[in-house]
């Protein structure tokens, strides 16, 4: 079950959460006294209380036009799940586990959207829930939030370039995805149109890889601090990708390294607006102390192609949990609410 927890879990998580960023302990984990390269104090604050600045396409608080694209189906014969419920499926012979939060607001005869939210490398979905305070966001704005688990003993996805073993195994991760789909299909009211992905360095790994190979089901994307790890990638269609990232992730670093294998940031998104058929040059859309939005005009069908820098960034979660060994997190931000208001504009079509 995926509660908030105490001071004392907190604490475990700070710990946990530094040993699992994206990359082993060779990687050179920051130490909380004296992370390289990063800083835990804030750079110079903005105008203003630290707020959420508008990100690209972003609708102003109160807005009450109806979400675009077809109209949540109805259902009939569901159980009337609520509340915290642990899954456990077989996929390609492994276990494979799924902490699902039915928010107090669920109708089981309305369809509901879906946010798959994965944690990073050797961390768990658990701690991913108290980074970017998922669930909570659920109970106000009414979707299932989704935290699925990694395998292995330090656990991991999948993601091409990143990370562990399920990436040198070959682990399936995209086609248990698929499964978890179909199982909250079969179990809830679910809005197929309107599954969203997610996910934290390793888990922002894979939502980018789940955008190339699983767009037929996944409506958009929104990775933190991860970037694309496949060398190949061909969506099904123009496929909506909002990116977040800090300028001094010392883990999955802005710039990139040839020695990790993992491409830039800018790479990442300048792929993205190749693949929608989106202007080659970003546009900057809004700037709220240390934290500048940019996208990408005219993608087809309606896609977008954004991403919020963090100037002076670890590699944290904006507006989240602040894990000082990483590096600064950012409040002029809170990539979970920029987020949802960025996937409720792109469910699939």
């Amino acid at each position: 079950m995926i509660t908030t927890k105490t001071m004392a879990s907190v604490t475990a998580v700070l710990c946990l959460i530094t040993a699992g960023a994206c990359g082993s302990s060779s990687d050179g984990v920051p130490s909380p006294s004296s992370p390289p390269g990063t800083s835990t104090t804030a750079p110079p604050a903005g105008d203003g209380p630290a707020t959420t600045p508008m990100p690209p396409g972003a609708t102003s608080p109160g807005t009450t036009t109806p979400p675009p694209g077809p109209a949540p189906a109805t259902c009939s014969g569901k159980d009337a799940l609520t509340g915290d419920l642990d899954w456990t499926l077989k996929v390609g012979g492994m276990d494979r586990v799924a902490h699902v939060h039915v928010p107090k607001g669920y109708d089981r005869t309305k369809a509901s959207p879906v946010v798959l939210s994965f944690h990073g490398y050797t961390s768990n979905g658990t701690q991913q829930n108290l980074l970017a305070r998922m669930t909570d966001k659920a109970d106000s704005a009414n979707f299932i939030a989704v935290h699925p688990e990694g395998t292995g003993s330090s656990p991991s996805w999948n993601a091409g370039a990143c990370c562990g073993d399920a990436a040198t195994n070959a682990v399936d991760d995209v086609g248990f995805v698929s499964a978890l789909i179909d199982e909250l299909e079969s179990k809830l009211c679910v809005d197929a149109h309107r599954v969203f992905a997610t996910g934290m360095s390793n888990g922002g790994f894979l939502s980018h890889r789940l955008a190339c190979e699983l767009s037929s089901r996944i409506a958009a994307v929104a990775p933190v601090a991860g970037v694309l790890g496949m060398a190949t990638c061909t969506p099904t269609r123009p496929i909506s990708v909002f990116h977040f990232h800090g300028t001094l992730d010392p883990l999955v670093p802005y710039d990139g390294s040839t020695s990790m294998g993992f491409g830039s940031v800018l790479q990442t998104m300048s792929g993205w607006a190749t693949r929608n058929g989106c202007s080659a040059t970003p546009r900057e859309t809004s700037k709220k102390g240390d934290v500048t939005c940019t996208t990408y005009d005219g993608c087809k069908d309606g896609a977008e192609v954004n991403l919020c820098t963090v100037t002076g960034g670890g590699h944290t979660w904006p507006g989240g949990l602040p894990v000082p060994s990483l590096g600064y997190t950012t409040t002029d931000i809170v990539a979970t609410d920029a987020m949802w208001d960025f996937f409720v504009k792109h469910p699939l079509p």
